[in-house]
């Protein structure tokens, strides 16, 4: 069983800074790095140092080569990743606060750059079984999905970041749902932030053939199918970037379910995990190893 992780390639400009600069403020930067990262790069590299063997498509400019070193250092397959030239890889600006809170602003770049017959090429070496991962930073979401459903993938989506174009995806092929409250919300076409259980309940109505993921920050997450639901606590680590958090939870969760865990045992995997992400800074650099996470006892 192979994963692919198709998706974003990004170079990430991150900024630590006291506060978020606010509108007309001119605001001194404590640090900067730049890292590699993009959702898709972070999922890709989350499942394969949970252990999956991970397959990256995307593309980017000659300006991110360095990003292949990276995926290829995690364990990724990276001969899928299109290098464009004269075009800009896909970047982010990123703020870091004192409490480990982010917000971010991103460039597509080569990220939007996706065609069909790109898509029709990567999908030819997958088959029954195998595992589709996607957000919604690149383009031509609809038609991967539709065409992977076709050939019996599992289609794995975390609908982030939420706009209109999620409207057109369709969603009744996804197999597991990545969400946190806000993207509930937006998902469930709710203005209002509801208990989480009642969001769950909601989304399972709505996709009942999917598996649903609620992460609820600090409070933890939550699991339902057609079979089971199960609440994980998160752990309690003093936060020092989030960036990646999602990301790496979503890679151990499901490489987790891949191998063989049962659906408590992945999630208390992916639980360790994100706590271990938001410890450090950067994101892809914040995700552990499997071996990490299995011999991690908790920060002291």
């Amino acid at each position: 069983m192979k994963v692919l992780c198709f998706g974003s390639l990004n170079i990430d400009y991150t900024y630590r800074v006291p506060h978020f600069v606010q509108k007309g403020e001119t605001l001194a930067a404590e640090e900067m790095n730049v890292f590699c990262g993009g959702k898709g790069f972070n999922q890709a590299v989350a499942f394969a140092r949970a252990g999956a063997e991970t397959y990256h498509a995307g593309a980017i400019g000659k300006d991110g080569l360095f990003l292949l070193d990276s995926l290829k250092n995690a364990g990724v397959h990276t001969e899928l990743v299109a290098v464009l030239e004269d075009q800009k890889t896909g970047c982010a600006i990123i703020q870091n606060d004192h409490s480990g809170d982010n917000c971010i602003m991103l460039y597509g770049g080569t990220n939007r750059t996706i065609t069909r017959e790109m898509a029709d090429r990567v999908l030819e070496k997958f088959g029954q079984d195998d595992v589709l991962v996607l957000q919604n930073e690149i383009n031509e979401i609809p038609y991967i999905m539709e065409k992977a459903h076709e050939r019996g993938m599992k289609i794995v989506l975390n609908p982030s970041p939420m706009d209109g174009a999620i409207a057109a995806f369709p969603l009744e092929t996804v197999d597991y749902f990545f969400l946190n409250q806000v993207e509930a919300c937006q998902l469930l076409g709710s203005e209002n932030r509801e208990e989480p259980e009642k969001q769950l309940n909601a989304l399972r109505k709505r996709f009942p053939a999917a598996a649903i993921v609620l992460t609820l920050g600090e409070k933890g997450s939550l699991y339902a199918d057609r079979a089971q639901k199960h609440f994980q606590p998160a752990f309690r680590v003093k936060a020092v970037d989030t960036t990646a958090a999602g990301d790496t939870f979503t890679g151990f969760l499901m490489g987790g379910l891949l191998a063989g865990r049962t659906v408590p045992e992945a999630m208390e995997l992916a639980a360790k995990a994100s706590a271990i992400a938001v410890t450090r800074p950067g994101a892809s650099p914040s995700i552990p190893t499997l071996e990490e996470v299995l011999n991690w006892k908790g920060q002291d």
